[in-house]
């Protein structure tokens, strides 16, 4: 059995993240997939096995059962096929499972043959030469969803009981800045001073990746809050299909949203682009809320929701793209649970009609359509207007004038290409749509009828023009001197060509 993908031909692949056009995989026969360049043959040993690396995810995986006698039958191998791709369908199409390295993996093995965990702890240790301080306790294995950035719980040797988390990550396809401003940037975040910002500890750079500390929080994320989730546990494990679905309380809705909200409209004073909020990003320090991963925009990290905001053309800044992310992180907090598409045509009951009002101009159907509010509107709305924020600490995050240019370029470029992507998915779309209306029952029928009538008119046409083609010889003939009207040799032709017309 072979199935093909569409073959990667940009790094976000390789980066190891969801791009605009969804992730798609079909299941061809032979004869299929001669014809393409980028087939991979699987056998159903390794769809057995990836479904059985999948089950930590809890969930329930519709893998055709085996058979061990007739499974050579055409009938069989056809069902089969049907079976298997409705497998492939449901997990390409499930958010997390699409993203996780076992699926890449499976679909193409050649992009993805790397030990990404390997190479981390390679540049860790070239790390560690200079910096003997710090020591590794264990690797953190896959509580990230991202394939190539990699965790690790730290200690620093002279004080063994501090815990601390190592985030080392490669570069990505929005990576505009020069290699000199991408490392004075990612060494200035540990000066970066807000009450809604997790602190870094350290930070440093090469030219191709990155590598941060931060203090290990026992308490998680808002997503492990929201999923009731172990922080340590890997991320399809914590996430894939939570047992018990609840939201939080509207006053926590309200207080962590108008912290998230203020950090936000902080970054986007400063010029700094962000671009990566969902629930894993945030993390919980009491009742306060502080945004992680600063550093993804710099290295050029396609965003976790990249394939929903790019579906739609007004969401075309990361300003706006950190909105639409917002509604997300917003529906979560308040459902206990991720949208199940988006837009959203109607939401559940809410403890507040002000959450749904927020909800509606960042997920409906009207606000992906005609653009997404700005966060200082968010803020004034009924929902968070009214939440009053105790806090002493005063933001300090200074940026010298030559990197706030530096920054400026390089978010117009991570706009470009999203608008470049956005133009390419909706060419997409209107190709897709017209090749199913084109292959459509209705069309097929259309097309037979109109097929017929044609050639009923040609078999006309050509009926009458071989009457008048006779009917000009006989004509002709009759005219001649040697062949009189009266000669018994010569028969009356036919009157009419109606016989030799059934063409």
């Amino acid at each position: 059995m072979a199935f093909m993908e569409k073959p990667p031909a940009r790094k976000e692949v390789l980066s190891g993240t969801n791009t605009g056009l969804p992730l798609t995989a079909a299941i061809e026969d032979e004869s299929q997939s001669l014809q393409c360049s980028h087939t991979i043959v699987r056998r159903y040993s390794d769809f057995d096995l990836l479904n059985n690396s999948l089950q930590i995810a809890g969930l329930s995986l519709p893998l055709p059962p085996k058979k061990l006698i007739g499974n050579m039958d055409r009938e069989f191998i056809a069902e089969r096929q049907k079976g298997l791709q409705n497998y492939l369908n449901v997990i390409t199409t499930n958010h997390i499972l699409s993203n996780c390295e076992l699926v890449k993996k499976f679909l193409d093995p050649n992009n993805y043959s790397a030990n990404y965990t390997e190479i981390a702890l390679q540049q860790v240790s070239m790390f560690f030469r200079s910096e003997p301080k710090w020591e590794v306790v264990e690797p953190l294995k896959d509580i990230g969803w991202r394939i190539r950035k990699k965790y690790f719980l730290m200690k620093i040797k002279n004080q063994p009981k501090e815990r601390l988390v190592l985030s080392w990550a490669d570069l990505g396809p929005d990576k505009y800045l020069s290699d000199k401003d991408f490392q004075c940037l990612i060494k200035l975040l540990p000066s970066c001073l807000h009450p809604y910002i997790y602190r870094v500890t350290f930070a440093t750079a090469n030219e191709s990746s990155a590598l941060l500390i931060r203090m290990f929080n026992e308490k998680g994320t808002l997503k492990d809050l929201i999923y009731k989730a172990k922080p340590k546990d890997p991320f399809l494990k914590k996430y894939g299909n939570p047992k018990k679905i609840q939201g939080l309380e509207l006053q926590q809705i309200k207080t962590y949203g108008r912290q998230i909200l203020e950090v936000l409209k902080f970054l986007h004073d400063k010029g700094f682009p962000y671009g990566h909020l969902h629930a894993s990003n945030v993390m919980l320090d009491g009742d306060t809320c502080r945004l992680l991963d600063l550093e993804n925009s710099l290295l050029g990290l396609p965003s976790f929701y990249r394939s929903c905001f790019s579906q739609f053309r007004k969401i075309n800044t990361l300003e706006s793209v950190d909105v639409h992310c917002f509604g997300h992180l917003l529906y979560e907090m308040t459902y206990g649970r991720p949208p199940d598409s988006v837009p959203v045509d109607s939401f559940p009951p809410a403890p507040s009609m002000a959450v749904v009002a927020v909800l509606e101009s960042t997920l409906s159907c009207e606000a992906c359509k005609n653009g997404m509010p700005t966060v200082s509107r968010l803020l004034q709305m009924p929902l968070f207007s009214d939440v009053l924020l105790t806090t002493s600490e005063k933001p300090q995050f200074k940026i010298p004038t030559k990197l706030k240019e530096a920054l400026r370029i390089a978010k117009e470029c991570i706009e470009k290409r999203l608008i470049e992507e956005q133009k390419q998915i909706h060419h997409h779309r209107r190709l897709t749509r017209a090749q199913s209306h084109h292959g459509s029952e209705e069309e097929r029928k259309k097309r037979k009828i109109l097929a017929r009538k044609k050639s009923k008119r040609s078999a006309v046409e050509n009926s009458e023009e071989h009457s008048a083609k006779y009917s000009n010889s006989n004509n002709s003939a009759g005219s001649g001197a040697s062949s009189p009207l009266t000669s018994p040799s010569s028969p009356t032709p036919p009157s009419t060509a109606v016989e030799h017309a059934p063409f």
